[in-house]
């Protein structure tokens, strides 16, 4: 039995990563970011920490103080939070001031780096959930028309554009048009953004980066996701296979079938 570390951000992606690291005999240490994760974590982790995601030393003492050697993270963090200055510790602005710019990965993959100096490794997102990755086919809702299925793969091809760029990794189009695509607001108001100029019956595409490092940033769906496409009256959402995760997937493929909306893995 060892003590994995979890990083948690917000939404249920945290609950399932602790659930799955304890079905394999481990036991979970939560690092929960405050402002982002659920309190509830620590009723399913067998030891909880709060810190701010900009206290580094504090986050790696506990860690070593638990004898902590592999780390996972899980859950959303806010893009806009990642680069706020406020609550940075002395070794996390050190580190910051370091970089050769701020995009999410640079930042990601330097503190990664920072783990890894005291001995911790961060494994994969999804090294514990292998099983919740999308498997190509139909998910949800009907078959995509012939157009449907060219604005798939016309927004594939820009969605894995700005992937490629680190801008973002969801595209919304219509009728080969791009209505919006993701930045630092993250999926959920870019597909808001998406209705507010082209209406419904849109399509959503979300993909990984062309290099993804699974180790953050990892593609997720989820209930949620379902409440965000059916409130802004999107048609379908294609995801890709083997990169995504899709969370509670039983109850999502319910609620998409209710709400009349396609999840398709491509």
């Amino acid at each position: 039995m060892k003590n994995i570390g979890l990083i948690a951000g917000n939404g249920r992606f945290p609950f399932l990563a602790a659930q799955e690291i304890k079905k394999s005999g481990d036991k979970v240490i939560c690092i929960a970011l405050k402002e982002e994760a659920d309190p509830a974590l620590e009723k399913i982790c067998d030891k909880t920490y709060w810190f701010h995601m900009g206290k580094s030393q504090k986050i790696i003492d506990a860690l070593k103080r638990e004898n902590v050697k592999t780390v996972i993270m899980a859950g959303q963090v806010k893009h806009v939070r990642i680069y706020s200055l406020f609550n940075l510790d002395f070794r996390a602005a050190k580190l910051i001031a370091s970089l050769v710019n701020k995009k999410t990965d640079t930042i990601l993959g330097a503190i990664a780096n920072e783990f890894k100096k005291d001995g911790i490794k961060l494994l994969p997102s999804h090294y514990y959930l292998k099983n919740f990755m999308a498997k190509k086919g139909l998910i949800s809702g009907k078959k995509l028309s012939s157009s449907e299925s060219k604005d798939v793969a016309f927004g594939f091809k820009i969605a894995k554009g700005i992937a490629g760029l680190d801008i973002g990794q969801t595209a919304v189009v219509k009728d080969r048009s791009v209505l919006a695509i993701e930045s630092i607001e993250g999926t959920d108001e870019c597909i808001k953004r998406a209705y507010k100029f082209g209406g419904k019956n849109a399509i959503v595409i979300k993909v990984a980066k062309p290099k993804q490092d699974f180790r953050f940033d990892v593609p997720v769906i989820g209930v949620r996701t379902i409440d965000v496409l059916k409130e802004n009256k999107i048609r379908a959402m294609a995801v890709e296979s083997g990169s995504t995760l899709i969370l509670d997937k039983d109850e999502l493929v319910k609620k998409a079938n209710k709400a009349g909306v396609t999840i398709i893995a491509i």
